[in-house]
């Protein structure tokens, strides 16, 4: 089977190749795309590199493939920016790996995740979306109590989320909401911090979903409940911290995790594979707190991290991923034939 790839490269600044600007976090490192085809490559595919953006029109157009395994975020800052791939796909009939534009869209807007999560019976942080400066002439009201995060409404990958988005007075959180809107120009959400563990969940699989695994986010200084799993920490997470899987938790604790993740899989349409983000305060209540159904496949990725502690091997997540794909596209070895002409 001819497999198209769709992808968008993270550019190589400076000598550790890492820039000081977030603006392409996202992205992937070739290192990660070699990978990812040499995966899809043994299964006996044909792989097609596709790219990103307009190159990835180009390439579409023109490649004639007959499925796309999509890990591309998309451009701009736009909630509806991972979407912009598989709506092109949709267009052309061409099927593809992940979730669809909808659940991308709304899984990148966290206020709607969030709201979807309260839909589903899942705890989530209390949250206020600010759109300009002039909502905090309203704030502090009642609906909200420090110390609360601050993060960009339309980013992945903890962009926007540092050092700083943890405040706990009125001053503080004006600072931080003028960044977030001058720095992302998109709306600021400001959620209550919930004090605990962060633990993220991995779900592969569609008929049923199945969790690969749970795993606790330990930082290396020690037990903090305020720890927050910001973009610093994760640019050098093999001194910051270390990874737990399964977490230290009460069984029960366990149970209602995988529940509530199951669950948010479903209520928010996702497919093949994605990453839940929870936190457990510390009366062991767990909160929901963003989905990523576009989870990184880097070796450095939480998921890949994840589903290798939980006795994955990296050849094994991609191959669960792509057969998840291509069995619900009703494609094994064959190709498909309804394409739509352009």
């Amino acid at each position: 089977m001819k497999i198209g790839l769709a992808f968008d490269l993270k550019p190589t600044v400076g000598n550790d190749g890492q820039s000081e600007s977030d603006e392409s976090e996202e992205f992937d490192p070739p290192e990660t795309i070699d990978a990812l085809a040499s995966e899809i490559m043994s299964q006996g595919h044909q792989v097609v590199y596709l790219g990103g953006g307009r190159e990835f029109l180009e390439n579409v157009l023109r490649a004639d493939v007959d499925f796309v395994f999509n890990i591309a975020e998309g451009r701009g800052n736009y909630r509806g920016r991972e979407a912009q791939t598989p709506s092109v796909l949709e267009m052309l009939g061409v099927p593809y790996s992940g979730s669809d534009p909808l659940t991308l869209s709304i899984c990148l807007d966290k206020p709607s995740a969030k709201l979807v999560a309260m839909s589903a019976g899942v705890n989530t942080p209390k949250f206020k979306v600010i759109d300009n400066s002039d909502d905090l002439l309203d704030f502090p009201g009642a609906a909200l109590e420090f110390p609360l995060v601050v993060k960009p409404a339309f980013e992945g990958s903890s962009k926007g989320v540092n050092r700083h988005s943890r405040v706990e007075t009125v001053e503080e959180l004006h600072r931080v909401v003028r960044s977030v809107l001058q720095t992302y120009r998109q709306p600021a959400l400001l959620e209550e911090f919930v004090a605990g563990i962060e633990v993220t969940a991995g779900i592969v699989g569609n008929a049923p979903p199945q969790v690969v695994g749970l795993m606790e986010i330990v930082p290396r200084r020690g037990p903090d409940e305020n720890f927050m799993y910001t973009l610093e920490v994760k640019r050098e997470w093999r001194e910051e911290v270390r990874y737990r899987c399964p977490p230290e938790l009460p069984s029960q604790c366990v149970d209602e995790i995988q529940s509530a993740a199951l669950r948010l899989f479903k209520a928010l349409g996702c497919r093949d594979a994605a990453r839940l983000d929870f936190r457990v305060d510390r009366n062991h209540k767990v909160w929901f707190i963003e989905a990523n159904p576009l989870p990184g496949l880097s070796d450095y990725s939480d998921l890949p991290i994840m589903a290798s502690l939980c006795g994955w091997t990296y050849p094994n997540l991609v191959n669960t991923i792509l057969a998840a794909g291509l069995k619900r596209c009703g494609l094994q070895r064959g190709t498909y034939a309804n394409r739509a002409t352009v």
